[in-house]
């Protein structure tokens, strides 16, 4: 590929989010759906979450019809095996890298209820796992270092763009689109 291209390593979705957060020149995530900390599809939507303007190219193990789609809905730019020929690896990293790969159009709620997960913001997506994990918005204050009432905020603004009325049915939206409770 690229001689002079940097690759960051990391072991753990929460240090894969780090490394996002703060990496400079980011041009492409090459993401595992099964890395330590990550549950479902919750690693994308994290990452796009903190970069959104970075490709997010899913290398896994997980097989399934839907699972390259559910992929894409979340925010990734494509899906490769980790059988995949090495040709196959670096077409698809150079079809990320030049912008060729799209993401599809929503074609049902479940799709534009994906896409919504994607558009929310890190601290966003951030407080929506707590709720996962069953935490009170005290507690998300706590962890998160915020405001109790920030956290309120954040709240309403992820209820609205889930379109539901409470944080139960947030959390309950979120866990049938693959977001989990380990993240």
């Amino acid at each position: 590929m690229a001689p002079q291209a940097q690759i960051l390593e990391c072991g753990t979705l929460a240090a894969a989010a780090r490394a996002a957060g703060t990496a400079e020149g980011l041009r492409l995530i090459l993401l595992d759906l099964k890395m330590p900390g990550a549950v479902g599809y919750s690693g994308i939507a994290l990452l796009h979450a903190e970069r959104p303007e970075v490709p997010i190219l899913v290398v896994s193990s997980a097989e399934g019809a839907g699972v390259a789609d559910e992929a894409r809905q979340l925010g990734a730019v494509g899906f490769l095996s980790k059988d995949s020929d090495l040709d196959m690896i670096e077409q698809a990293i150079a079809r990320a890298l030049g912008g060729r790969a799209t993401k599809p159009v929503p074609t049902g709620p479940q799709e534009e209820v994906q896409q919504e997960i994607a558009s929310l913001t890190p601290t966003q997506l951030k407080v929506l796992l707590e709720v996962l994990d069953g935490k009170l918005n005290k507690q998300i204050a706590h962890d998160l270092a915020m405001s109790e009432a920030t956290v309120k905020a954040h709240m309403t603004v992820i209820m609205r763009k889930l379109g539901v009325q409470n944080r139960t049915q947030a959390a309950l939206v979120a866990r049938s689109l693959g977001l989990n409770l380990k993240h």
